[in-house]
């Protein structure tokens, strides 16, 4: 079997290029020998499963261990119906996944749970496994998400923290360790005590350490699956530029690395060559930006089912409004636990710049579906005969259009509406070719609006609103600065202009500004 890119499941190393995660398996070998009890709570995809794989291989390998690696997923809801159902089916899982090497163990579990009826049985069971089995056990649950809301599983934590105090205490045998896995903080768990109750924190699991293992992808670790990459397949790859550029638009989010890797070498590459072209990196952005898949869905899915998260989402794409992060905002957190947002310098930033766009198109896709503007953006009318994309046309022409269609709504109008507008005006046009990113950032950190590129070339576009003539100027020194970054000559400054009087709606002018010494091109269009 030929190894490739894998996006589904567990990741193993004879069927998978994989990225070295050793050092963060390290970290959570030491919470293991602290005898700690913690979850690893991260979005989907984000490769909790394969961690868990490879914490089980390292733990098999120390005679001091015994590690048990079990999952909820599949197994059903009558589990949770009845406490006996549950206590019974917990051994049983426990001892199949003992059978292959511990058949001695699988059997003295299989005869103990005969009898088991309620949780003091199964805790009396557990306390005789530990001691009959003379080993450090470390049990590792994967998919907990299916169950945490369930009061038969919470009970069975409740059983695992009195073991887990008791143990400390000296009066009991317990597993050394417990890992659960999934979406959610079991730490802050929403539940009811009773049908009639309303819902409260009071999670039986607040004996749980912190896990603060940072599971995305650095940049150097992201080299180490091209490494990977490159010796198995041969192919030739400027790695320390992939590897940046991966972290670029992922922010180390596995399931994104994987599958723009995945994407270059099944769909782009040529197997004639074997060669990754640089240029390769932006049409499988591109790709994955087309495409439908499942962390997509529930990316889009998440948002569209809670109202306040659409809304903050909205405010920091669209508005770039500065969000303090506060971990114990509701919002915030959800958005965090869903793996859309991310903490970056204290405020709350889209977790990767995939996301991001994603989420911009989808918006800007609802604006086009809303709006009519049909007439306005016939793609041939915009490309001229050598192929080039006519980007002074398409700004003018967009001119016309917020003048003929937008002058009665300028009042309630917001900077935000005219770069959904834009976005949703330039995408028949560029569609299938050519390539918009939003807020694109620049080498040291500065921002632009809109990065196109189009049969391999790149037009960067500022969207402004008028604030007056020194905020006007301030803007074409800053873009003469990002054009200057990419050595480009010539750039575009798209103005919102809702004045009342003096407006200049209609205007196009071009300017020259000068950045060290080399001048720049700038384009205006009043709209």
């Amino acid at each position: 079997m030929k190894k490739k890119f894998n996006v589904t499941g567990t990741c193993i190393s004879s069927r998978h290029y994989m990225v070295d995660t050793s050092n963060k398996i390290d970290k959570i070998i030491d919470l293991v020998k602290n005898e700690e009890y913690f979850i690893i709570n991260r979005p989907r995809q984000y490769g909790k499963t394969t961690t868990l794989f490879l914490l089980n291989n390292r733990l098999k390998k120390n005679e001091e261990y015994l590690p048990i690696k079990i999952s909820f997923e599949g197994i059903g809801d009558l589990i949770f119906e009845k406490e006996d159902i549950f206590v019974k089916t917990f051994i049983e899982i426990i001892s199949d996944s003992l059978l292959l090497e511990y058949e001695k163990l699988a059997a003295f579990l299989e005869e103990m749970g005969k009898e088991v009826t309620n949780f003091k049985d199964l805790s009396k069971v557990v306390t005789k496994f530990i001691l009959k089995s003379e080993k450090k056990v470390v049990l590792m649950i994967d998919e907990v998400d299916k169950s945490s809301n369930n009061q038969m599983f919470l009970s069975f934590l409740g059983m695992l923290r009195n073991k887990y105090l008791l143990r400390n205490e000296g009066l009991d045998y317990t597993f050394h360790s417990v890992i659960l896995a999934g979406v959610h903080d079991i730490k802050t768990l929403k539940i009811k005590m009773r049908p009639e109750e309303e819902q409260k924190y009071n999670s039986p699991w607040n004996i749980a350490a912190d896990f603060d293992v940072d599971m995305s992808f650095s940049a150097k670790e992201i080299k180490t699956m091209l490494d990977d990459y490159v010796e198995n397949k041969a192919v030739k790859l400027d790695k320390e530029y992939f590897s940046e550029k991966l972290y670029y638009y992922t922010s180390g989010y596995p399931f994104l690395v994987s599958k723009l890797c995945k994407i270059i070498d099944e769909k782009i590459m040529q197997e004639d060559s074997l060669i990754w072209h640089k240029e390769y990196m932006d049409l499988a952005v591109k790709g994955i930006l087309r495409e439908s898949n499942t962390n997509f869905d529930s990316l889009i899915k998440n948002i569209e089912n809670n109202e306040e998260l659409k809304i903050l989402v909205k405010r920091i794409i669209l508005d770039n409004d500065d969000i303090a992060y506060v971990a114990d905002n509701p919002i915030i957190n959800l958005g965090i636990i869903y793996g859309i947002f991310k903490n970056e310098n204290s405020k709350v930033k889209i977790n990767n710049r995939i996301y991001e766009q994603r989420i911009y198109n989808y918006m800007s896709s609802l604006v086009e579906t809303t709006v009519s503007i049909g007439s306005y953006n016939q793609q041939s009318a915009y490309i001229k005969e050598d192929g080039i994309l006519d980007i002074r046309k398409i700004l003018i022409k967009f001119s016309e259009f917020m003048k003929h269609e937008y002058s009665q709504k300028r009042e309630a109008f917001l900077e935000a509406d005219g770069r959904l507008l834009f976005l949703a005006f330039i995408s028949p046009i560029i569609n299938g070719t050519g390539f918009a990113f939003k807020e694109v950032q620049g080498g040291d950190e500065k921002r632009f609006d809109i990065v196109i590129t189009y049969n391999k070339k790149m037009y960067i576009l500022e969207l402004k609103r008028w604030r007056g003539e020194e905020y006007h100027k301030k803007g074409l020194i800053q873009l003469g600065e990002y054009l200057d970054q990419y050595s480009l000559s010539e750039g575009y400054l798209l103005v919102f202009d809702f004045r009342k009087a003096n407006r200049e709606s209609g205007k196009l002018e071009e300017v020259t500004v000068n950045i060290g010494d080399r001048d720049k091109k700038i384009m205006e269009v009043y709209c």
